[in-house]
């Protein structure tokens, strides 16, 4: 059930009507059979894992807050992550490791007891599971530091793991600030509402009419850059940049929106990220919940940067690695969050030595055409499906020529899927070259886009909106309902982050 789907627009209105309707001892019952059948509409067997996930937690966080002994505390916090991330490992990773599926495929004649395995692996990435796995991780990371209290309702606890605004795509919440707002007895309030149904408008333009339309124009191009040229290749990467800034700040305004609908009060998990004048700055504008996890759960626990300087920049280079294997278990992501870790080791390289401040007007126009660009070349390996598709694409942008041993060499390494048409134009085949179409009428919701943006800054669309007249905000909305109505993309994506 995506957010944008004709199911979801029937299943939310009846939820925030009951919500309303019936009394307050009654609404988080509600919430969680809502959260539950919201799951559950993907494959009702990933209600299995979120389940376990629950179960496993919940007792890990009791045992944990009645434990004496720090061995039994600690002894119950390796279950829960053991639990965990066993789970996720499985299902997200398992395959990464093994070169393929067809590894234990091998084996299953000679060893029938993996056969369950095998067969359990073609339900596919349950979604969202890396968001849950990592919110009710440092559920019982903060219970173990004593920062909260276990939650004693298993029911309530189960609440706070799936509450389906931000189950499957954050923004990841911290127990201390979502659980007791989602079991607060919340009155009406008309400023909410409103706000809230102002975010799900301009995410639903932002996904629907920007991420949507620009999905089916990129995507042949980076299945085949032989196909297409020097220039289409890099207007591609752009637009991807456009896509998932789109797809995925669209969905977290949707999930803050709904949110606000029965008076909860989401994180912000995006401040303009493509205006940032360094790695740094840009970590602290894109998806904010993740980066703070990994500063809290794993940055400071390695030592933080009150360790060696060596120790240091392997704690940089550990961060950003594991959070290129979060999103995907895949060379490419590993990549990507390589180049985010040394492009920042480099930053703050400089800003130790006291070479260089980004001070003034020009320093700081620099930085952010350094930023943009380092971003861009990154997505490149964000968005290939193998590194040597990734090789291709580079080669087109710069002008080079690919060879096909560099080609397979790559895709042998990495345990990539054949390519017939890639492989038989590297091998001299003949081939007929594309070009990328676009329609100029979308430029106009674009540059609606970037114009919001720039009035919007490190804010947010309904506290800007908010302060415009009341003309000016009901042609706003207008604008946004006539895009929505008449220019949303042909066909439904799921959101990108989704898969995660």
């Amino acid at each position: 059930m995506l957010f944008d789907s004709l199911e979801f627009l029937l299943f939310l209105p009846a939820v925030i009507l009951l919500y309303w309707i019936i009394p307050h001892k009654f609404r988080w019952l509600l919430l969680l059979a809502a959260s539950y059948f919201f799951y559950g509409s993907w494959k009702a067997e990933f209600l299995v894992l979120i389940m376990y996930s629950t179960i496993v937690d919940y007792i890990a966080a009791i045992q944990i807050d009645k434990a004496v002994s720090q061995f039994k505390k600690k002894a119950w916090l390796i279950v829960s992550l053991c639990s965990n991330f066993g789970v996720l490992f499985i299902f997200k990773y398992f395959n990464f490791f093994i070169g393929s599926r067809s590894f234990f495929q091998k084996f299953e004649g000679a060893h029938p007891k993996v056969e369950w395995l095998t067969s359990f692996l073609e339900y596919g990435i349950p979604v969202g599971i890396s968001f849950y796995t990592f919110q009710t991780v440092a559920y019982t990371i903060d219970v173990y530091q004593g920062k909260v209290k276990p939650e004693r309702n298993i029911g309530k606890f189960a609440l706070f793991v799936s509450y389906f605004p931000q189950l499957v795509a954050g923004p990841i919440e911290r127990f201390s600030k979502l659980h007791h707002q989602i079991f607060k007895k919340h009155t009406l309030d008309y400023d909410k509402l409103q706000k809230g149904f102002r975010l799900i408008l301009y995410g639903m333009f932002i996904k629907m009419v920007i991420a949507d339309n620009i999905a089916p124009i990129i995507d042949p191009v980076f299945d085949n850059p032989l196909l297409y040229s020097q220039g289409d290749n890099t207007i591609s990467l752009l637009l991807f940049s456009i896509q998932i800034y789109a797809d995925f700040h669209g969905y977290s305004l949707i999930a803050i929106g709904v949110a606000k609908l029965m008076g909860v009060n989401l994180m912000d998990n995006f401040r303009t990220p493509y205006f940032a004048f360094s790695i740094k700055d840009f970590w602290s504008r894109w998806h904010i919940s993740l980066s703070n996890w990994f500063r809290d759960y794993l940055y400071i626990p390695l030592g933080g940067n009150k360790v060696s300087y060596l120790r240091w920049v392997a704690n940089i280079l550990i961060v950003f690695i594991v959070s290129g294997i979060w999103h995907g278990a895949n060379f490419t992501f590993i990549i990507w969050g390589a180049i985010h870790g040394l492009m920042y080791l480099s930053e703050q390289m400089v800003v130790r030595a006291k070479i260089l401040e980004l001070k003034g007007a020009f320093l700081k126009g620099l930085g952010f055409i350094k930023t943009l660009i380092v971003i861009n070349l990154a997505w490149l390996f964000f968005r290939s499906d193998s590194v040597a598709k990734a090789y291709l694409s580079i080669c087109k942008m710069f002008g080079a020529e690919p060879t096909n041993e560099t080609y397979l060499s790559i895709r042998d390494v990495e345990h990539a899927k054949s390519h017939e048409a890639i492989e038989g134009i590297l091998a001299g085949g003949s081939f007929e070259a594309k070009t990328l179409v676009f329609n100029s009428i979308y430029l106009i919701p674009l540059l609606f886009l970037i114009g919001m943006e720039l009035l919007i800054q490190q804010k947010r669309f309904d506290g800007v909106v908010d302060k415009f007249p009341f003309w000016l905000r009901w042609i706003i909305y207008g604008l946004l309902i006539y895009f929505v109505m008449a220019m949303s993309g042909a066909d439904f994506y799921q959101f990108i982050y989704f898969q995660f």
